[in-house]
């Protein structure tokens, strides 16, 4: 299979990773992953399924707009708001329409890795409330969800990501 096509916030043709194979791995090394990385037989497929996840889970999510209709994948992006928390004023600053940033690239990463031992959209079931097998009863919660979460994700993206439900991000001009 081809080396994946990196987004580099250019709007490069055929794109279709957030990160090279180069760059994951020397991420996924720093942080004591390089092991488990190791194992992954198509890293580059692996970054493609972990690109298209993040198109599907986060496209109706991310802040601000995509700088072209024409890009295939969702950044780089325009008019996204980041909080400064390295001043001591606060505020916002916005990412520059031409990147991809780290956090983005690192989620891709992170996803890939996951990828290697689970399907990270997979088909949904109807729930079972409660299972039994000779004396051995399981029963689960109905309110739970079956969908998996990347909680460790979410957090890592959220900078970048809208509000949602009844909370609203404020931005002061």
């Amino acid at each position: 299979m081809a080396d994946v096509i990196v987004e580099t916030g250019s709007i490069v043709a055929g794109a279709d990773s957030y990160i090279s194979v180069v760059d994951a791995t020397a991420y996924l090394i720093s942080r004591g992953l390089g092991d488990v990385w190791d194992v992954v037989d198509d890293k580059d497929a692996a970054l493609r399924k972990a690109t298209d996840y993040m198109i599907q889970a986060y496209r109706s999510r991310w802040s601000g707009n995509r700088v072209s209709p024409n890009q295939k994948l969702d950044w780089p992006r325009a008019w996204v708001p980041v909080e400064d928390v390295s001043s001591d004023y606060g505020g916002y600053y916005y990412v520059a329409a031409n990147v991809v940033p780290d956090e983005v690239k690192f989620a891709c990463a992170e996803l890939a890795l996951q990828s290697n031992s689970a399907t990270l959209n997979p088909n949904l079931e109807r729930a079972q409330s409660s299972v039994k097998m000779g004396e051995i009863a399981i029963t689960y919660d109905p309110l739970s969800s079956e969908t998996p979460r990347y909680r460790a994700i979410d957090q890592m993206l959220g900078a970048y990501l809208c509000a949602s439900g009844s909370m609203a991000k404020l931005v002061r001009a």
